[in-house]
């Protein structure tokens, strides 16, 4: 893979809406990825293995529990600088930043918003630190954009419950330490609980021959008979609002990452084509190439605007989630549209290792999907304007 030349765009000069702090956190994020992402990150695509070794680095760069307060382990930053981190991990790669994502959203918020003091003293520092990885278990084979519909169970057993179940396309399964799992008590009410490591019963086996976020590590969560303390079950808050709350915090982060992956598309095809010489020029001095670049700077510059008024929202506590599902869609849209027109602009070039490009659309087409697919949000936004659900 070719050096890592990243220039960031910022057309509509956006860095003068970011404090000194932001854009400190944001370029720590940035050289890190450089540095100790880039350069590993096509090989670890190439044998489908997440690199294990970039654990220390993420949580050095704050990229796990970045809003969770000091007091727990976290870096107690604000909501834009969450979402900074997310854009500059994911410019070095989806996989990556779905790591940090779970880890941050997925596992650390809810026990956070919904844990005990005992339990937030006991797992959040370790989180926070990566001596401790975690997953999130509510899409299951048979309920992934219905999740209301789900399976997992768990029933009363004394001092303890028994949990039965299993979740599907799980990141960070393979090698997590904790789960955070959704699961429907004898009432049909859903609680989150906290599995760990070496509980018996619950093993997770990965996922294999994914052509998509290669570089992330999925799987499964198996549960059979698997004895759980009460004392690791959340109590802050139930029902399906609690899991879906979790969604949100990684569905903004995402609107985020998506920038990331963008930019370096655009970035690469922009460098390309002003050194690709064809028919005497450079391919950029071509009007349908141009069109191609021109029209990705519009997409980021609009998609920068929408995260960043988002993250000001939601900072305030204003943010809806239907405003979140549009950010998601919109940006993962953007994001995957670039990667299709950067890799034409790069021809053949374009689906090798030796650029990002192929990769990163690759691993779009997961993101499009997870966390909410593409559809899914769209009717989220239909509800949210009109009143009428199309789910029912």
């Amino acid at each position: 893979m070719r050096p890592d030349l990243f220039e960031a765009p910022d057309y509509y000069n956006l860095d003068d809406l970011l404090t000194e702090e932001h854009k400190m956190i944001r370029d720590a994020a940035r050289a890190w990825v450089k540095r100790d992402v880039s350069p590993i990150i096509e090989q670890a695509a190439q044998d489908a293995k997440f690199p294990e070794s970039i654990i220390p680095g993420l949580a050095s760069i704050g990229a796990f529990g970045p809003y969770i307060p000091t007091e727990y382990g976290g870096a107690g930053l604000d909501q834009i600088s969450y979402g900074l981190i997310m854009q500059e991990i994911e410019r070095g790669d989806s996989g990556v930043r779905s790591t940090a994502s779970v880890q941050s959203s997925l596992v650390m918020y809810p026990i956070w918003k919904y844990g005990t003091e005992e339990q937030k003293q006991k797992f959040l520092p370790k989180l926070a630190s990566g001596e401790f990885m975690g997953s999130f278990g509510l899409t299951e084979p048979d309920h992934g954009s219905n999740p209301s519909g789900m399976v997992t169970r768990f029933k009363d057993a004394g001092d303890h419950v028994i949990l039965n179940g299993a979740k599907l396309w799980i990141s960070n399964s393979p090698f997590c330490d904790v789960a955070v799992v959704w699961a429907k008590d004898e009432n049909d009410r859903i609680h989150g609980l906290i599995v760990e490591r070496g509980m018996e019963g619950f093993t997770t086996p990965e996922t294999h021959n994914k052509w998509s976020l290669r570089a992330s590590a999925t799987g499964e969560l198996i549960f059979q008979d698997v004895k759980i303390p009460k004392s690791n079950i959340l109590p802050g808050r139930s029902g399906l609002g609690a899991p879906l709350s979790c969604l949100d915090s990684a569905r903004f982060g995402i609107a985020w990452g998506a920038i990331g992956a963008a930019m370096d598309c655009y970035d690469t095809a922009l460098r390309y084509a002003k050194e690709r010489i064809q028919f005497g020029k450079p391919i950029a001095a071509f009007q349908l190439q141009q069109k191609k670049l021109a029209e990705m700077i519009t997409e980021i510059t609009k998609a920068q605007l929408l995260a960043w008024r988002l993250g000001v929202l939601r900072e305030e506590g204003k943010a809806t989630s239907a405003q979140i599902s549009m950010a998601k869609r919109n940006n993962v849209e953007m994001a995957i549209n670039i990667a299709r027109e950067a890799r034409q602009i790069l021809g053949g070039m374009g689906i090798t290792g030796e650029y990002s490009i192929m990769r990163h659309m690759m691993n779009l087409e997961s993101v499009i999907t997870y966390e909410g697919t593409h559809d899914i949000h769209l009717l989220i936004t239909g509800l949210d304007i009109t009143g009428e659900n199309a789910f029912s």
